[in-house]
């Protein structure tokens, strides 16, 4: 099931599941696919990528058993790692199989075909029925037998891709359909083995997807909305960054509406790299987010009528978090030119971000808002660093971060 939280998120995505307790149906899922595919060619034309894809998730699931393997009982995430990437997985399964003209129920029924307890009469197969009638539970898989099933599904694909590489798929549609039954059914017996639940795989890709790339934007009211007046991050910031040289150092000083805010920053690095503009950041997660514990420190609008919320949100573990992620997500920007001429955040990133703020009210946000804050705070920043100072404005009520180079 999904929690409450991901509930009212998706509900306000698309009317297509708005019954978010009922089974999910695999054409259902299927027609998801294609509200978030982002591939630019249509139909067959755009096979070959969704292909590379569905091959690139099932080598994304051989590495997490490997590291089950190898690190055993230290490695506590590879149950919900493999969830993820069999749901992406199946993602890609799903979309392949669209591109070719075929419903996922028509290929479960042809994957269950011979099947004594299976109904090929249900247009509407969730993937509880599909699983329990094809996969049904039993005790937990030895590691060998995991990586057995998990071998076999990566072989057929590689099948599968080798036969489009050679054209076979694309003169003989009769090839790309028996390819994806059989995958289907090693794809099933994978899930059961590994103990996956698949309608759980699949929902977890919707609000991972949804996260991602929303059918519509939809921001969250600010954290502090209900909070006295005094105790709300200005809904304007208009901040000024400028350079100033005191003996060797370099600083920046900044200042809001000509009173100076904090204590002058410097690079704290050899070599110097500019980071003490980093302070953009902070703001551009406020503008973008509605969060930031370190412009909370510093504007003093710490949300001290609720001694919880000041003590958890507002104190200084958080604080070291944001300016810990400020400080990863800068390094590694520099290694990438700081993000110039990038419209988008590799996911690798955005979930590892994720997870650095878990545990505090920001985690609730979901990845498209991240990464407009990356962006658009190393978009001025880039700006700060060639005109060597400026004033920034974050707006939080238009969620927009403005620049404006010195006089």
């Amino acid at each position: 099931m999904f929690s409450a939280v991901e509930t009212t998120f998706l509900r306000k995505q698309h009317a297509l599941f708005a019954d978010l307790d009922a089974p999910l149906s695999l054409d259902e899922y299927q027609a998801f696919t294609r509200e978030t595919d982002k591939n630019e060619k249509s139909d067959l034309e755009g096979l070959g990528f969704v292909l590379l894809g569905l091959y690139g998730e099932v080598g994304s699931l051989l590495s997490e058993l490997k590291k089950k393997q190898r690190d055993k009982d230290a490695y506590h995430a590879y149950h919900e790692s493999t969830v993820e990437e069999l749901g992406d997985t199946l993602w890609y399964f799903a979309n392949a199989a669209m591109r070719a003209g075929l419903r996922l129920s028509e290929l479960a029924h042809r994957a269950g075909a011979g099947y004594s307890n299976w109904d090929d009469s249900d247009a509407n197969i969730t993937f509880e029925q599909l699983q329990k009638a094809l996969s049904p539970a039993q005790s937990p898989q030895s590691a060998a037998a995991v990586e057995r099933g998990f071998l076999a599904l990566a072989g057929k694909v590689g099948l599968l891709l080798e036969d489009y590489n050679q054209g076979r798929v694309q003169r003989n549609r009769d090839v790309l359909s028996s390819h994806l039954v059989e995958i289907f059914r090693l794809l099933l017996t994978a899930a059961r083995d590994a103990n996956v639940n698949l309608d759980e795989a699949a929902r977890k890709n919707i609000t991972k997807a949804l996260s991602r790339w929303p059918l519509e934007k939809l921001w969250a009211p600010l954290f502090d909305e209900g909070f006295p007046a005094d105790e709300r991050l200005p809904r304007v910031i208009p901040m000024r960054f400028r350079e100033k040289t005191s003996g060797s150092k370099v600083q920046v000083i900044q200042e809001m509406n000509g009173v100076r805010i904090g204590d002058p920053v410097t690079d704290n690095r050899h070599p110097p790299d500019d980071y003490r503009f980093h302070d953009v950041f902070h703001l551009s997660y406020a503008a973008l987010l509605g969060w930031s514990p370190t412009l909370r420190g510093l504007l003093k609008v710490k949300r001290k009528s609720d001694p919880i919320v000041d003590d958890n949100e507002d104190g200084a573990r958080a604080s070291l978090i944001e300016e810990g992620v400020s400080t990863w997500i800068f390094n590694h920007g520099q290694r990438h030119q700081f993000f110039r001429n990038v419209t988008s955040v590799d996911y690798g990133l955005l979930k590892a971000v994720q997870e650095l703020v878990s545990g505090y009210e920001v985690e609730k946000l979901p990845l498209w808002q991240w990464e407009m804050a990356i962006l658009e705070g190393f978009r001025v920043f880039r700006e700060l660093k060639h005109h060597r100072g400026g004033t920034v404005t974050a707006d939080l009520n238009e969620h927009t971060l403005t620049f404006r180079a010195p006089e």
